[in-house]
């Protein structure tokens, strides 16, 4: 928001929140009725494509959006260093589609009232030519000076400071401005639509083309990372008066502020005094920053077929928050269906995710499949060997440690990852399962005075070392199923360990720990109050409004940590998995071994050292 929010800052339709799209059935219901009533003859084209091409333009911005955060994720090119926050994509993401709905609507009630607009042309190449004229002439050179009327800090402080509240700019951000200044810019674009429907010579190429443009360069414009190549001004020198690049251009204007206004043409720059003389240099400097070589790499997996929406890389307001069901979702079956033929066909390992803590480089990489692929075995094949080249290719970039996250550590696909270990023994990457961080995270999660616990879920390599500290710790561990109590009693084979195992049919405990394979009808039988605290890499399905659920093993890092602007899978903001800040620890302490297989690292040693360096547990909740 403004830092001194003026008349007109606030859409018409805020009230309505989500609902906000239901001022278009209006206008849906007419161009049905049109398309359905009139005959052919009658029948205007332009009616029928308004609604799909405003779904163009959605898509359009959504695709900017990923490429953007995919190669800032990558590091090469990328302008800025400064980090998002969760604060901005909140701002970003409650105005974005607002300027959309606005136009449609203007546009379209000015297509019904406005004379001779009716039925017209494909296209007109003197129309076209018409619309480029007025662009480059009153279009570029009032933009210019109502950008300067905007940085006056009358209107600044009111309206345009809502923009420039994003230092790191990202393509949705082209079009974060109060209603206010929407209106005005719409006034302004459509000199050369009105232009060519008042002088006959209108087209739909026109129209919609021009509309697609304007998304086009204000979206290539707001990237953090530079793709227009020097070549281009090196063969055509003036070619820099009249296109601007992100790096050399717009990227100066939201951190200098006082230069570079012009829209998309910088020639009123440079009539004007008010070029940046620092766009040049700092273009080239863009262009040959290499990819960014990290430190560190968290290889994850993705969920399920929904959840390629939640990714960073994909919804921005659904990757800001904990991934969960949404039924709108569904809308998007025919991408989703693409995209799971594609991961089941064809699919390699790619970036989501860049962040940095105390001179440490961290990335995330995402196996492209999905969790019911891992756990029916379906291509297990194709899965073990996705990991392993991830894991050969970090090693050959000369990356220090590789943490395994969810089920990409399986005991039955790669023994907790030692697997790799025996096939490459060369290897001098380490690679880390988090397993001795998650023990820790669980262990410190149970409230201090507890005296007994129910364990109950599928028993992993975590279960076993959980279950042998509370028994050191003289806590009594009870199990409900036989097979388990079994189980942990072959494991942990010591007298003092056995003396305080349970077979128990009670569920009267009040702290359960779980994994995988809890049941609803196990979950109904829990006594009110009761706090789950899950061990596994997936959390409990929360059917019991009058119980606890923590979150599965993880921590939450230190503000130095930069920029997390998603949610990692179902974990709160900032939050991040066990496994995930192990890979992180390792790297900072320097420590030179593998965490993986049937073996685990020293868990007090670890988490002493997460905690010495800033990363704090999660609130149990009460």
């Amino acid at each position: 928001m403004a830092s001194k929010p003026g008349i007109l800052t606030d859409w018409p339709w805020k009230s309505l929140g989500s609902f906000k799209y239901v001022i278009l059935a209006p206008w849906v219901v007419h161009s049905i009725y049109t398309l359905i009533i009139k005959d052919g003859k009658e029948r205007d084209p332009v009616y029928v494509l308004f609604f799909p091409f405003l779904l163009w333009r959605t898509l359009h911005n959504q695709i900017w959006i990923s490429l953007s955060r995919y190669r800032t994720a990558k590091g090469n090119n990328r302008i800025v260093d400064k980090s998002i926050e969760f604060e901005q994509v909140d701002r970003e993401s409650n105005w974005s589609d607002d300027q959309i709905l606005l136009n449609g609507i203007l546009f379209y009630v000015m297509y019904m009232i406005l004379p001779g607009v009716a039925h017209m042309p494909l296209w007109r190449t003197d129309g076209v030519l018409l619309t480029i004229l007025l662009h480059m002439g009153p279009v570029e050179f009032l933009y210019y000076w109502l950008h300067r009327a905007l940085h006056h800090h009358y209107l600044y402080s009111r309206y345009h400071s809502h923009h420039h509240s994003s230092i790191v700019t990202e393509p949705i951000t082209s079009v974060i401005h109060p209603f206010a200044e929407h209106l005005a810019y719409f006034l302004l674009f459509s000199i050369p639509l009105l232009a060519g429907i008042f002088m006959r010579k209108s087209s739909i190429a026109a129209l919609f083309g021009y509309i697609s443009y304007i998304d086009f360069m204000n979206n290539m414009g707001h990237c953090n990372f530079e793709l227009i190549p020097k070549m281009l001004f090196s063969i055509f020198p003036p070619l820099k008066y009249l296109m601007y690049t992100p790096r050399k251009y717009h990227s100066l204007h939201h951190t200098h502020f006082r230069t570079n206004y012009s829209l998309f043409i910088p020639i009123y720059d440079y009539i004007y005094g008010t070029m940046d003389k620092s766009s040049d240099v700092l273009h080239e400097k863009s262009l040959i920053r290499p990819e960014e070589l990290p430190h560190v790499v968290h290889l994850t997996h993705l969920v399920t077929p929904q959840s390629i929406y939640h990714l960073r890389l994909g919804f921005a307001s659904l990757a800001s928050k904990p991934y969960t069901y949404k039924w709108y979702v569904w809308a998007m079956w025919p991408v989703t269906c693409c995209s799971i033929m594609l991961t089941w066909t064809y699919g390699r390992t790619f970036i989501l995710e860049r962040n940095q803590f105390n001179k440490v480089n961290v990335q995330t990489w995402v196996i492209p499949k999905f969790k019911i692929q891992y756990l029916l075995k379906l291509g297990s094949e194709s899965i073990d060997s996705l990991i392993e080249e991830a894991i050969l290719k970090a090693d050959k970039r000369g990356i220090k440690v590789l943490s395994l996250g969810l089920l990409n550590q399986g005991d039955e696909l790669n023994s907790y990852g030692e697997l790799y270990i025996h096939r490459n023994p060369k290897l001098k990457i380490k690679v880390v399962d988090g397993s001795s961080l998650a023990v820790a995270v669980v262990l410190n999660s149970i409230p201090k005075g507890t005296t007994q616990v129910l364990f109950r879920g599928n028993l992993t390599k975590v279960a076993y070392f959980i279950a042998s500290a509370l028994c050191q710790m003289d806590i009594q561990v009870a199990t409900s199923h036989k097979d388990e109590y079994e189980q942990l009693n072959t494991k942990l084979k010591n007298v003092e360990c056995e003396s305080k195992l349970l077979l128990s049919k009670s569920f009267t405990e009040k702290i359960w720990l779980v994994g995988e394979g809890l049941t609803k009808e196990e979950q109904m039988k829990a006594s009110k109050g009761t706090l789950f605290i899950p061990f596994s890499q997936f959390p409990p399905k929360r059917l019991r409004k009058d119980c606890l659920y923590h979150t599965t093993p993880a921590m939450m890092p230190p503000k130095s940590f930069q920029n997390i602007d998603s949610c990692e899978n179902w974990l709160p903001r900032r939050a991040m998995s066990a496994s995930r800040v192990a890979g992180v620890i390792h790297a900072l302490e320097g420590w030179n071994v593998h965490e993986c297989g049937n073996t685990m690292f020293n868990v007090e040693k670890i988490w002493e050292a997460s905690l010495q360096h800033g990363f704090r547990p999660l609130t149990i909740p009460t």
